[in-house]
């Protein structure tokens, strides 16, 4: 069995900001292990700028932001194995992997990082009624068919779901050539960034319709068209709203989901809205030891906010390795209040010595409202908000004093006042 002080599962974004960050604090003995034939994850097809903008202060394409930080892996001279698959990691940290090099591999590290990532839902997950027809892909497959295949995915396009993969395709495939007919959206509002809905959809025309889905398909070997139709406020079909559109593509952006399937056999506590794991403020799971960090943890909106809490999963790992960890430690978990989807992390050291700074997303889009922290029955911040929306993610900062002046049966609360 292979010894490492820590092992890094995914060598995306999340996965060498952690390497390096750990690294950072005098880790030496680490491994990347990365399914992919490359590092850099999902960002290698993401050909596209706007990535970097908070971490570098510089727009960026996905594959330049992930190049500078493959070039810092292998300046550290950071072990990784590329095209090699983890198929387990139990909660004595042993890691379980193969690849065509070495066969099957065992490591027991010291620690483990689950960066892994997320996928996207497939068709299979809607009820759309229709034949299986050719035609009928996820956004980021044809991301992939375009980028990096150099495929023309179709020529008439019909796009649901509003998710930013979907929003950035609407605008590849128009300047491919093809027409993007529409863009539709289940909910009464867009799932991706504001600048992706300005900069992809209005820029070129492209309509957008809320509140509204495919029902049907039509075509027996390819897509011929689809049938739209608004949907009501229990997000049911309205009759007589159905409208036939012809298209040879129908692309879907409907949701991602964190690549969990490892931390739930190891038999980490998960959170049913995020489909991630339960994390302390350092990103260490309940299994002591394990942490969790990126779109495995909760889906992100910015690759930048994947790098800075990766760093902090990075550090925590390091400490945990080295045994500097806080000893004298009493958790309060994290309440997301009126207005709150969830927050991450769900639970927080309150004899910490550092701020906290607490992820979270709202459940709908507010305008000119209040994100209000309660720390033990007291207002410690109410910071007023032109607008929050789902697609984007805030975030609230806890002061350690606050924190040390709490008991263990305080209550933290996030919420929004409208």
């Amino acid at each position: 069995m292979l010894q490492y002080d820590l092992v890094v599962v995914g060598g995306g974004p999340a996965g060498m900001a952690a390497a390096l960050r750990a690294r950072d604090f005098g880790i030496q003995n680490i491994i990347i292990l990365e399914r992919a034939e490359t590092l850099g994850g999902i960002l290698e097809q993401c050909i596209h700028t706007g990535f970097g903008l908070h971490y570098f202060g510089e727009e960026l394409s996905g594959p330049e932001y992930a190049a500078r930080f493959i070039e810092l892996v292998e300046d550290q001279k950071i072990e990784y194995k590329t095209d090699t698959m983890v198929m387990d990691v139990t909660e004595d940290k042993v890691v379980t992997a193969i690849n065509k090099e070495d066969g099957l591999l065992k490591i027991q590290a010291k620690a483990v990082i689950l960066a892994m990532g997320c996928r996207e839902r497939p068709r299979g997950a809607l009820s759309i009624a229709g034949t299986r027809a050719s035609g009928i892909m996820t956004a980021g497959t044809a991301q992939k068919y375009v980028n990096i295949d150099g495929y023309m995915p179709g020529r008439k396009i019909v796009i649901l779901g509003s998710g930013d993969i979907g929003l950035i395709m609407a605008r590849r495939m128009t300047l491919e050539g093809a027409e993007v007919k529409m863009v539709c959206e289940l909910m009464p509002y867009s799932g991706g960034l504001t600048r992706n809905i300005v900069q992809c959809l209005d820029d070129f025309g492209i309509p957008l319709y809320l509140s509204t889905t495919v029902i049907a398909t039509h075509g027996k070997d390819r897509l011929e068209g689809v049938t739209v139709a608004q949907v009501d406020d229990k997000l049911q079909p309205i009759p007589g709203t159905e409208k036939y559109v012809e298209c040879d593509t129908l692309m879907l952006s409907v949701g991602l989901i964190p690549e969990n399937e490892l931390t739930r056999n190891i038999g980490i506590s998960m959170d049913r809205i995020t489909n991630g794991a339960v994390v302390n403020e350092m990103r260490e799971t309940d299994c002591e030891g394990i942490f969790a960090c990126g779109n495995v943890l909760h889906v992100h909106d910015l690759v930048d906010y994947v790098t800075i809490e990766a760093q902090i999963a990075g550090e925590g790992a390091a400490k945990y390795i080295l045994n500097q960890q806080e000893q004298n430690v009493q958790y309060v978990h994290i309440t997301a209040g009126n207005g709150v989807r969830y927050t991450v992390p769900q639970k927080v050291n309150i004899r910490s010595k550092d701020d906290i700074k607490v992820y979270f997303r709202v459940g709908q889009i507010y305008k000119n409202a209040k994100v209000v922290l309660t720390c033990g029955g007291k207002v410690v911040s109410s910071k007023k908000k032109i607008k929050l929306a789902p697609g984007e993610m805030e975030n609230v900062i806890i002061p350690d004093e606050v924190l040390n002046s709490l008991s263990d049966t305080d209550q933290i609360v996030v919420e929004v006042e409208a």
